[in-house]
């Protein structure tokens, strides 16, 4: 495998561990695995309850902590959900990813993912929010696409396809209508926002194919941590053996 290639995924990646039984063993045995001799990973995901311990084991290195709200229904309280996060900021948490009331948009009710993302983004201010689209759920591209335009004008700063709790993960083609919304809000606000597959991206084919749907919206220049990420909890593995070969 071409190492430049291997290191860009890794430096792509959020190493995640969200499973009912991570514990803090588990949560510092993952934040090892986090730098490679080739690159080290662009943040770890972790359930918040676990944030004070990432930081802890990757403190003095450039990795971001980045963790889950409202995860993974969607459901909970907006006042929950806030106070969610304000425990993870005050825990070190750099990155926040919330899903939307995704079953309430695909119900037509737009106005509480606007209200649930401006909120948010307005508690974490400087912090990175990645809001989670869940488009295995949404499924119709026009819902993907009007989901999409809502949660950037109402402050997000990255798009995510999928908690990776549904059958349906990521898949290219909500992808493609994500970057082409990130694309679109782009040159009409000239904010640039980032865009993270999550939910199914194992492998290193899988990851090149949105690395290319990415390149052919947005170009070379979008494809850096800032704006690009992979959720992922089993590619990294997939990338070292694939070195390997």
């Amino acid at each position: 495998m071409n190492l430049a290639l291997a290191s860009k995924i890794i430096a792509l990646m959020d190493l995640t561990s969200l499973n009912q039984d991570d514990t803090e063993e588990k949560i510092r045995a993952l934040c090892l695995q986090a730098v490679t001799p080739y690159a080290a990973v662009a943040a770890v995901c972790v359930y918040p309850e676990f944030v004070a311990t990432a930081v802890s084991a990757l403190s003095g290195t450039a990795i971001k902590i980045a963790t889950v709200v409202n995860f993974p229904y969607g459901d909970e309280p907006l006042a929950q959900v806030l106070n969610t996060i304000r425990q993870a900021l005050d825990n070190g948490a750099d990155e926040i990813d919330v899903v939307i009331p995704y079953q309430a948009y695909i119900n037509g009710d737009r106005a509480s993912t606007k209200k649930l993302v401006k909120a948010c983004k307005a508690l974490c201010q400087d912090a990175t929010l990645k809001v989670i689209l869940e488009t295995g759920a949404l499924q119709k591209p026009e819902l993907i696409a009007m989901a999409s335009r809502d949660a950037l004008e109402s402050g997000a700063d990255f798009l995510k396809t999928s908690t990776g709790k549904i059958p349906v993960g990521a898949t290219t083609n909500a992808a493609d209508i994500m970057l082409r919304e990130i694309n679109l809000y782009s040159q009409l606000s000239g904010k640039q926002a980032g865009f993270k597959a999550s939910g199914g991206v194992k492998t290193v084919k899988q990851a090149e194919a949105y690395l290319d749907v990415a390149q052919s919206i947005m170009g070379d220049d979008y494809l850096m941590p800032e704006y690009f990420r992979f959720g992922a909890s089993s590619l990294l593995q997939n990338v070292l053996e694939t070195i390997s070969l």
